[in-house]
């Protein structure tokens, strides 16, 4: 059983949890929201407005090339309004993610995003292989001689299975094309 002090100093802690998380810091709840609202809101206009200029009526044939489409669009702008009706009613002082969470996020999607840039170049065994061992290095603290030959075999691995075995083509780089394939 808990004593009173025990008790005690367990609500004292929880309370103290709540207000450091009210306290927290980060990007905004709602400026999250409108921000995807307004996003909705110009992909909806852009769809109407192409689709407006192509056709989207009617014909004697039955509908025009942008019928449907259009009635997609104007769907994707009365949702995009609904979310921005919703945002406004949010709390202002709501935290989507705090900055911790993000620098979190932005630990995967950074190199995520560099390794996909790496793909048109350097052929998706080579990017694999350095976004694999980079990876190890970094965020898995492994020795750099770990890192590149798992990131390396991996990708040979890999090679071997879709190239040689299925003979599916992915994109290579200059070193594939150095080697023949």
């Amino acid at each position: 059983m808990e004593t009173q002090q025990e008790h005690a100093a367990a609500a004292a802690n929880a309370a103290h949890a709540d207000h450091a998380d009210a306290g927290a810091r980060g990007m905004s709840l709602r400026a999250v929201e409108l921000a995807v609202a307004a996003l909705l809101l110009a992909a909806a206009a852009v769809v109407i407005w192409s689709n407006h200029r192509i056709g989207a009526g009617w014909a004697a044939d039955g509908p025009e090339a942008g019928y449907f489409p259009l009635r997609v669009g104007v769907i994707v702008l009365v949702c995009s309004l609904a979310v921005a009706w919703q945002a406004w009613r949010t709390p202002a002082d709501a935290i989507f993610a705090s900055w911790q969470q993000l620098r979190q996020v932005c630990v995967i999607l950074l190199p995520l995003s560099v390794y996909v840039a790496l793909i048109g170049w350097l052929g998706i065994y080579v990017a694999s292989a350095i976004f694999i061992a980079g990876f190890m290095m970094a965020v898995g603290k492994a020795e750099w001689w770990r890192a590149v030959l798992l990131g390396a075999g991996i990708n040979l691995v890999l090679f071997w299975i879709f190239e040689i075995q299925f003979r599916v083509p992915l994109p290579k780089g200059p070193l594939e094309a150095a080697l023949g394939f």
